[in-house]
């Protein structure tokens, strides 16, 4: 394969930046996340913006009253992507930046599960549900811990994305137990149940005081086609995952892998990698902007959050050997001030840096996020998905 390269793929997850054109058939015209945050005072991303994120298309064009200045003479590469898919969730947005465009949306469950679902998962499981509508994570166990610990059934609940989550608590159902009845969810639900994740919520605590714990797991449909990760795999490359990309993925196409408890173990996982001698890809997900701070409607968490992660830009960047690129991409919006708590219909950013990258090439707006997979694939030398389309000779330096 010649000199090793390597990719450095992180994806800010719900980072968004704009409503897209149908935005409004998804109930989010108007979003911003990027300008959302701005709007909390709390936003300090001097990196990323010297690297040309309020230089992207559109980036600070929103409701909202924000004072951001974009770079003068930004030093990486950056586009702006609109997705191609039909859904604004993680594993469609992950989906389509690893080449699998899906046409059609995963099933969501406004008014709960169906019956033929959860007898069956009662049936196979032996245990009761309780709940099953969709429901805020930290209420749901607040609104129905005590019960399921008196009982012992499971609570089974959704959001507007298409989830089947269950949350236990560990003292009641052990964490292995859940992820079992996860994989029992899973095997259910296939076909027009087909939904994207099944999700393990374990928590602790007593009544009135219950907390999630970092021991969540998420139990997804293979991908519907082949991804990067597969090509990269099948050619001989190293394909590393930090956080929740191995479970997005469904262990495909992964050499190696590492859970994390939120973005901090995140960024120092993948800092730890800049030091590994590899050839191919570094696949990294940072949830907690979505999980902790969007889907709570938490601008000032969400900012400090975007601004934790700017200030290790510099120790990240300072790592990247001659041959790497870094990349900073999102796999949907999560805008903290709309009334929804919900993910939100946006472009997302896609910034480009490397000592061999040209500085301040606008690639404008692409009309898929899969540009990224058919990039990555013809700078590692691996075949082409054609899906997408590849921008290596816009942005590399002979």
């Amino acid at each position: 394969m010649g000199n090793p390269k390597r990719v450095f793929l992180i994806v800010l997850d719900s980072f968004g930046i704009g409503a897209e054109p149908d935005a409004a058939d998804y109930g989010d015209e108007g979003s911003n996340t990027l300008c959302a945050c701005a709007t909390s005072g709390k936003l300090v991303i001097p990196h990323m913006t010297e690297l040309g994120l309020l230089n992207i298309d559109g980036a600070l064009e929103s409701p909202y009253d924000v004072d951001l200045t974009p770079a003068k003479d930004p030093k990486g590469a950056y586009a702006r992507l609109q997705e191609a898919s039909k859904g604004k969730d993680t594993t469609v947005g992950h989906w389509e930046m690893a080449g699998v465009i899906s046409p059609r949306k995963f099933p969501t469950y406004p008014d709960g599960f169906p019956a033929e679902v959860i007898e069956a998962f009662e049936r196979e499981t032996d245990r009761g549900v309780l709940c099953n509508k969709p429901y805020s994570g930290t209420d749901v166990i607040c609104d129905y811990g005590e019960e399921h610990m008196k009982t012992g059934d499971l609570i089974v609940y959704t959001s507007a994305d298409s989830v089947f989550q269950i949350a236990a608590h560990e003292d009641i159902v052990p964490v292995e137990q859940l992820y079992e009845y996860c994989k029992i969810a899973r095997s259910i639900l296939t076909g027009e149940h087909g939904v994207a994740r099944v999700i393990a919520r374990p928590f602790v605590g007593e009544p009135g005081n219950f907390t999630r714990t970092s021991r969540r797991h998420d139990f997804s449909l293979e991908p519907t086609g082949t991804t990067m990760l597969d090509v990269l795999l099948d050619v001989g490359y190293d394909v590393l995952s930090v956080g929740k990309i191995y479970d997005i993925f469904a262990h495909r196409g992964i050499t190696d892998f590492v859970f994390t408890s939120g973005n901090a173990e995140g960024i120092d996982r993948t800092i730890e990698r800049l030091d590994r001698d590899f050839n191919g890809l570094c696949f990294t997900n940072l949830v907690d902007f979505d999980m902790v701070y969007g889907h709570r409607n938490d601008p000032d968490g969400y900012a400090t959050a975007l601004s934790y992660f700017d200030s290790k830009l510099p120790e990240i960047c300072a790592g990247l050997r001659e041959n790497d690129l870094l990349m900073i991409t999102a796999d949907h919006g999560c805008d903290p001030v709309t009334p929804s708590t919900d993910h939100s219909r946006e472009y997302v950013p896609w910034l480009i840096y490397g000592q061999h990258v040209r500085p301040g090439v606008n690639l404008g707006t692409r009309p898929t996020f899969a540009d990224v997979a058919e990039t990555i694939l013809d700078y590692l030398g691996a075949p082409a998905l054609g899906v997408g389309t590849s921008h290596v000779r816009e942005i590399v330096e002979e």
